[in-house]
């Protein structure tokens, strides 16, 4: 079990939510989920913490593919009915989900979907025990544009269900140019490039 400070303190951490989709053999599931993620700039790789306890995992297992729903931040409704295992509701609300052309379900609506293809599972660590959660990474081969200028879902287990909202900089401020101006003035040349995606300052 988790320490209950650690607990309380990872439970802070804010994530954008998204529904988790996949069809096979005429069966069609998808949950809710904040653990996706982009995990590489050079190609659109995307990683996904799914619980093999999940309606949907036998369904990614068994055709190797899933899809990704970014929801905005007025679909909590789809959001929370996803959070709970479909067979719950017997599944009444299929308005929240339709079928792409090459039968993926997606959320109607959202900010934008991805179809993915799974490559590679990870169901241990490294002693071998198996893990809670099955990690999948797969290549996003195909997006659909919904909503884009939407603000997204968040969710926190401390904090609940949220909308991004206000810009973190104020306009017209740069902290870059801070930053370049302080090592102009202690001499340092500027090492040039743009933001760095594995940046350890």
């Amino acid at each position: 079990m988790i320490d209950r400070e650690l607990k309380r303190t990872l439970g802070q951490m804010m994530h954008g939510v998204q529904v988790v989709g996949a069809a096979h053999d005429g069966v069609v599931r998808a949950y809710c989920s904040h653990w996706v993620s982009q995990v590489s700039f050079e190609e659109p790789i995307v990683l996904a913490s799914v619980s093999p306890r999940h309606d949907t995992y036998p369904l990614i297992a068994s055709s190797g593919r899933f899809s990704v729903s970014i929801l905005a931040g007025d679909q909590v409704a789809e959001g929370q009915y996803f959070s709970y295992p479909g067979r719950r509701f017997h599944h009444v609300a299929d308005e929240f989900l339709e079928l792409t052309d090459d039968g993926l379900p997606v959320v109607p609506g959202s900010i934008g979907w991805l179809a993915c293809e799974v490559f590679e599972t990870r169901t241990r660590w490294d002693d071998g025990t198996a893990m809670d959660h099955h990690l999948c990474f797969a290549r996003v081969v195909r997006a659909g544009a919904g909503r884009l200028r939407e603000p997204p879902l968040l969710y926190s287990s401390r904090l609940g269900w949220r909308v991004a909202g206000d810009k973190a900089r104020e306009p017209g401020s740069s902290i870059r140019d801070a930053l370049l101006a302080r090592l102009d003035a202690a001499g340092i040349a500027d090492p040039g490039g743009g933001p760095d995606e594995d940046a350890d300052g």
